[in-house]
C-alpha cells in the first residue's frame, strides 16, 4: 500500500514544480525579481507553501528560471553549430539572443545585477553557453566572417552591453536592432578595421605571427608560431606568394630555371 500511494505523490510534486517553474519565468519576465512570490503561486494555482517546499527562496527561483533561459539559448547554438553557412548563422543567433534577451526582465535584472556583483549565475549555464557560442564564433572565424582578433571574452561581453542597451532604447522609443546591427558591424571582417588592442599579455607568452592570439604551449617538440591551422595555412600561402615574386614565377610554379620547366618533369 505504501508503495502504491508513493507515485502519485512524487508525479503530483513533479507537476508542481513545473508549474511553479512556468509561472515563475512568464512572471520574471515581465517584471523581473521585484514580482512577489505570493504572486507567483497564485499564477502557478498553488500555495506558497508548495513553492517554497521546491526552491529556498525566491532568488533560487530567479536563479533556476534565467538558467533555463540561458540554457535553450545553448541548445539552440548546439544545434546551429553544423550549418552551412557559419558567419550568417553566428550573426543571426547574436541578433535573436539580444532580441529575446531585451524583451525578458528577467535576463536584463539578472545581467545587471550580475555585472554589481550581487548576482552569480549558474555556473554550470554559462559554462555550456560560452561553449556553444564559442564553436559558432569559431567556424565564423574559419570562414572569413569575422574578425581573427575578437575572442569568445569580447563576444559575450558586447552581448550583455548590446542587451543592455537595446532594453534602454527601446523604452525611449527608439527602432529595434539598432545597436545590435552596430554590434555585428564591428565584429566582421574587413578591410580598413581599427585593430585593436591587444590584451594583457603574460610574461613569455608566445603570441600568433598571423593574428597575434595566445598560442597554446608546446608539451614537446618545436615550439609553435602558429594559433591553429587556419593561421598556419594563411602563413605558408603568403611565404609561397613572396618566394614566387622574388623568382619572378607564378605562384606555385616549379623549378629554378625561368627559361623552362625543371629537369625531370614531365
Amino acid at each position: 500500500m505504501t508503495g502504491g500511494g508513493s507515485a502519485p505523490s512524487r508525479s503530483d510534486a513533479r507537476r508542481n514544480r513545473a508549474l511553479v517553474l512556468q509561472a515563475a519565468r512568464t512572471a520574471f519576465e515581465e517584471q523581473g525579481l521585484g514580482v512577489p512570490l505570493g504572486e507567483i503561486a497564485k499564477r502557478a494555482g498553488v500555495g506558497a507553501g508548495t513553492v517554497y517546499r521546491h526552491f529556498p527562496s525566491k532568488e533560487a527561483l530567479f536563479r533556476a528560471t534565467v538558467a533555463d533561459r540561458v540554457q535553450l539559448f545553448t541548445d539552440t547554438a548546439r544545434d546551429l553549430a553544423d550549418a552551412v553557412d557559419p558567419v550568417g548563422v553566428f550573426f543571426r543567433f547574436l541578433g535573436s539572443v539580444v532580441r529575446l534577451a531585451a524583451r525578458n526582465k528577467a535576463l536584463c535584472d539578472a545581467l545587471e545585477a550580475a555585472g554589481e556583483g550581487a548576482y552569480e549565475p549558474s555556473p554550470a549555464a554559462e559554462r555550456e553557453f560560452g561553449e556553444a557560442l564559442g564553436v559558432l564564433l569559431a567556424r565564423a572565424q574559419e570562414a572569413g566572417g569575422v574578425r581573427r582578433d575578437v575572442s569568445l571574452d569580447d563576444v559575450q561581453a558586447l552581448l550583455v552591453g548590446c542587451i543592455s542597451m537595446e532594453q534602454r532604447r527601446s523604452s525611449s522609443g527608439a527602432v529595434p536592432g539598432r545597436m545590435t546591427a552596430l554590434m555585428c558591424d564591428g565584429l566582421r571582417e574587413r578591410r580598413g578595421v581599427t585593430k585593436l588592442p591587444r590584451q594583457g599579455v603574460q610574461r613569455n607568452e608566445t603570441r600568433c605571427e598571423v593574428c597575434a592570439g595566445p598560442v597554446p604551449t608546446a608539451r614537446t617538440g618545436r615550439p609553435a608560431r602558429y594559433c591553429g591551422g587556419a593561421c598556419r595555412q594563411k602563413a605558408h600561402r603568403a611565404r609561397s606568394h613572396t618566394r614566387a615574386r622574388k623568382n619572378g614565377r607564378p605562384e606555385g610554379a616549379k623549378g629554378n630555371s625561368p627559361s623552362g620547366p625543371a629537369e625531370g618533369v614531365r
